[in-house]
């Protein structure tokens, strides 16, 4: 399939227009409740507990164990997802696309979450193209970040 196709499908689905750097709601829950430790340190997708919770920049974090929280408390950065938690290959083409915490990847270190849709993987499109991706990612997020 062509890459001009694959981003017009990409942009027309699960679009989402925010003025927002964070990909939450009113809750401000990051994440979608996930652990962001156990993302990046075990590269499993967990549903964190409200017991064992932080908050960084406003926003909350889960986690699974008290061990986790004091973990993430001690170098928070480490485990922020990239581009706000927004869909990095959303970011590549452009747009804010809310995400599935099933669909990750943790690179080097840094925490990718993707959009889930039947009919675009933006996970693999990611993975396909990575460096390129990336690219375009990083000079789109500066201002992204703020729309």
């Amino acid at each position: 399939m062509k890459k001009s196709i694959i981003i017009g499908m990409i942009l027309s689905a699960s679009l989402v227009v925010s003025a927002q750097e964070y990909n939450t709601d009113a809750t401000q829950i990051a994440l979608n409740g996930y652990s962001p430790v156990s993302y990046v340190d075990l590269n499993l997708a967990q549903r964190g507990l409200k017991e064992f919770k932080s908050e960084y920049n406003g926003m909350k974090y889960y986690f699974t164990s008290a061990e986790q929280k004091a973990t993430f408390d001690k170098t928070p950065e480490k485990y922020l997802p990239q581009y706000g938690g927004w869909c990095a290959t959303g970011i590549a083409v452009g747009a804010k696309f809310r995400t599935d915490p099933n669909k990750f990847l943790v690179d080097n270190g840094k925490l990718y979450v993707f959009l889930n849709d039947l009919e675009v993987d933006a996970k693999q499109l990611w993975v396909a193209d990575q460096k390129e991706m990336k690219k375009k990612a990083e000079k789109n997020w500066p201002d992204l970040k703020s729309q």
